[in-house]
C-alpha cells in the first residue's frame, strides 16, 4: 500500500544498502558459504562454484512499507551451469524511512499493526492453493528469520519475458485473476484474513485520500499554476467525487467479497521467457476482505503510473478485462451479478488512484512534460468512468 505524501509520482527508488551472505542466512560470516552451498543443491540439486558468487542489489520503490531489501543472488556450478535466486527482505514498519512523514496518530496505529508479513500468504494455507496454476507464485526455496523483525524470502529467480503488455496479454491476466478471486471468496479464505488495522480499503479511503488527494486538490494556490488552472473542470469533478467517497465505501463493502491480490499491476505479475502464456504473482496487498473485481484497477493503472502505458489506451481494454474477469469467475462457479464486478473494479480504482495521481512534483515552467498530461489524462478517465457508476 503505498503512502508518499504529496503528489503521487513513481515513489522515490531506495538504494538497496549492502547485504551479505551471513546477513541473508543470519549466520556467522564464516558459515554462509555453507548456508548457501545447502540451499542451492537441495532447492537446484547443483554444487556451487564459491568464487562465482555474487549479489546484485534491486533499487526499490520507498513507498513499499514493508520492503527492506530486493535482491539477485547468482552463481555457477562447480560444471559450469548459471543459477540464481530473488532474495527479498521483509521488514517491519518502524524500519520504513517514510514513517515520520505519516499523521501522528495514524503513524502510531500503521507502525503497530500494518501487517509487514502480509506477502507470505502467498506460500501459506488457506489463500496459497487459491491461485490458477497459470498464475502461481515463484517457488519458495527459503524463508530465513532474521533478527529485529526483518525476514529473508529466497524464491525462484523468474528470467522475465521482455515482450509489452498488448491486449491478448490484459484479457489472459484478467481471466485467471477472476479465477482467483472467485477461489478467494470462499468463506474459509475469507475468515483467514484478518487484519488488526481494518480494512485496507476503507483505511485507504479515509487516511491516504485526504492526505494525498483531496487536501492537494483544495489547495487554491497549487491549482492556480498554469498547468493545472487549465483543468478546473476536472478538479471540481475529483472534489465531487471526493465527497461521495464514504458513500462509494459503503456500497463497495455491499458487494461479494473476496481475498485479492490486492496489487496486480502489470510489475507484479512476470511473465516468465520460457512460458509466456502464464504468470508468477508477486507483492499480494490488501490482504482482506475486499470488494470483486477491485484487482482489475490496479491490472489498467499500474504501467500508466510506470509511464509505459499511454491512458489513451485504457477506454479500449475495459470491456475486455472486465468481460474476461467474469469468464474467470464463471469458470470458478460464480453465480452473482455482473454488474457488481464494474462497480466493484471501478469504485476501487477511484479510491487507490483517482485522487492521487497528479505529478505535483513536476509542475514548472515551460510546457508540461508528458509524465505530467499522461496522469492528468489517466485521472479524467478515472473520474469520468467513477461518474458513470456513482
Amino acid at each position: 500500500m503505498a503512502t508518499m505524501i504529496g503528489g503521487r509520482g513513481p515513489d522515490q527508488l531506495v538504494v538497496t544498502p549492502a547485504w551479505s551472505l551471513a546477513d541473508l542466512f543470519a549466520v556467522r560470516p564464516e558459515d554462509a558459504e555453507a548456508a548457501l552451498a545447502a540451499l542451492v543443491h537441495d532447492a537446484l540439486g547443483l554444487t556451487v562454484l564459491p568464487t562465482a558468487t555474487r549479489i546484485e542489489p534491486v533499487d526499490y520503490a520507498m513507498g513499499s512499507p514493508a520492503t527492506g531489501a530486493l535482491l539477485r543472488v547468482l552463481g555457477a556450478s562447480v560444471e559450469g551451469q548459471p543459477w540464481g535466486f530473488f532474495c527479498k527482505v521483509l521488514q517491519h514498519v518502524r524500519h520504513w524511512p517514510t514513517l515520520p512523514m505519516l499523521p501522528e496518530g495514524f503513524r502510531e496505529m500503521f507502525a503497530r499493526d500494518f501487517p509487514w508479513r502480509q506477502e507470505l500468504v502467498l506460500w501459506a494455507e488457506p489463500f496459497a492453493p487459491t491461485a490458477p496454476a497459470g498464475m502461481r507464485p515463484p517457488a519458495m526455496h527459503a524463508l530465513i528469520e532474521l533478527p529485529d523483525d526483518r525476514v529473508a524470502v529466497w524464491t525462484e529467480l523468474v528470467d522475465e519475458c521482455d515482450e509489452p503488455w498488448r491486449p491478448e496479454r490484459f484479457r489472459r491476466a484478467a481471466r485467471l485473476l477472476g479465477q482467483w478471486n472467485q477461489r478467494a471468496s470462499k468463506p474459509e479464505v475469507l475468515a483467514s484474513a484478518v487484519i488488526e488495522m481494518g480494512s485496507p480499503l476503507r483505511l485507504y479511503a479515509t487516511h491516504t485520500v485526504p492526505l494525498r488527494g483531496l487536501a492537494p486538490l483544495a489547495d487554491d494556490d497549487l491549482w492556480s499554476h498554469p498547468w493545472l488552472a487549465r483543468e478546473a473542470g476536472l478538479r471540481a469533478s475529483l472534489r465531487e467525487l471526493g465527497a461521495r467517497v464514504p458513500a462509494v465505501m459503503d456500497r463497495l463493502d455491499g458487494l461479494p467479497q473476496c481475498i485479492p491480490h490486492g496489487d496486480a499491476s502489470p510489475q507484479n505479475l512476470l511473465v516468465p521467457r520460457d512460458a509466456p502464456l502464464e504468470f508468477r504473482a508477486i507483492d499480494v496487498a490488501f490482504h482482506a476482505s475486499c470488494p470483486i473485481g477491485m484487482d482489475l484497477g490496479q491490472l489498467l493503472v499500474g504501467l500508466v503510473h510506470a509511464g509505459h502505458l499511454d491512458p489513451v489506451t485504457l477506454p479500449g481494454l475495459v470491456e475486455l478485462v472486465v468481460s474476461a474477469y467474469v469468464e474467470g469467475l464463471l469458470d470458478e462457479g460464480w453465480s452473482g451479478a455482473a454488474t457488481d464486478v464494474g462497480v466493484g473494479f471501478v469504485g476501487a480504482m477511484l479510491v487507490r488512484s483517482g485522487f492521487d495521481s497528479f505529478r505535483y512534483d513536476l509542475l514548472g515552467a515551460g510546457d508540461p512534460p508528458p509524465e505530467f498530461t499522461s496522469r492528468v489524462e489517466l485521472s479524467r478517465w478515472i473520474a469520468e468512468m467513477a461518474h458513470q457508476v456513482f
